[in-house]
């Protein structure tokens, strides 16, 4: 059994803010791989399904970001789970949009959701850190995490969503690279590899065409008369 946490706010309002892409990865998650219907649950949403070999609850707390360590712990208490079988998707300013990394315990370098998650079962849980980007200076963080996505993101985010959902199952089962791998062929897809056709080959230029033949030179005098003379015989 495997607890799947997605971070984020409650209510339509936060629904598209940059905060709540953990919310968003569940979603997708749950739709594409067939999970129960959202239920209440733990003070948060819940889903159940499988994932590979792996009995998964998703869960999405439903106090605020700062509060998400009470559904948390409650959620991991009740189904006697350890820390090390939690797994939080959660939004990285360090990273840039469309990555993703996974780790295994650490600090929570100011994310008021893992400082509220370290607070109820310690800092021992595994993390799929999930790139939103960086507004560049740390007094326009909090205006920034709440707003939603820009229009020009929406491509991003989608293939985003999808490699988090496609690479689920490693997730779950524990392969960090597989499920890195997944997202990567989303977001970054490889070149081509050279099996596309090569381009035609462009046309030879045409030939000049062929010089008209030289006219004969023209008879000399001493032949002229010598055929004139041949006429008369």
């Amino acid at each position: 059994m495997l607890l799947m946490v997605g971070l984020g706010n409650p209510g339509a309002k936060y629904a598209g803010n940059r905060h709540n892409v953990g919310f968003m990865a569940l979603d997708r998650i749950a739709a594409d791989h067939g999970f129960s219907p959202w239920k209440s649950r733990f003070q948060a949403l819940t889903a159940e399904g499988r994932l590979g070999d792996a009995r998964v609850t998703l869960l999405k707390p439903q106090g605020f970001m700062n509060l998400s360590g009470q559904a948390v712990g409650e959620a991991m208490r009740y189904l006697r789970l350890t820390p090390a079988e939690v797994i939080v998707l959660h939004d990285e300013l360090d990273l840039a949009p469309g990555r993703v990394r996974v780790k295994q315990g650490g600090g929570h370098a100011g994310h008021n959701g893992l400082r509220s998650i370290h607070q109820h079962i310690g800092e021992a849980y595994g993390r799929a850190r999930i790139g939103i980007g960086h507004p560049g200076h740390k007094d326009r963080v909090a205006g920034y995490v709440l707003s939603d996505f820009a229009k020009a993101e929406e491509a991003m985010l989608d293939d985003l969503l999808r490699g988090i959902s496609d690479g689920a199952p490693a997730l779950a089962a524990g392969d960090g690279a597989r499920f890195q791998n997944a997202v990567a062929a989303r977001t970054a897809p490889p070149r081509n590899s050279g099996t596309r056709p090569a381009p035609a080959p462009a046309p030879a230029p045409a030939a000049p065409p062929a010089a008209p033949p030289a006219p004969d030179p023209e008879p000399d005098l001493a032949s002229r008369l010598r055929a004139l003379t041949d006429r008369f015989r």
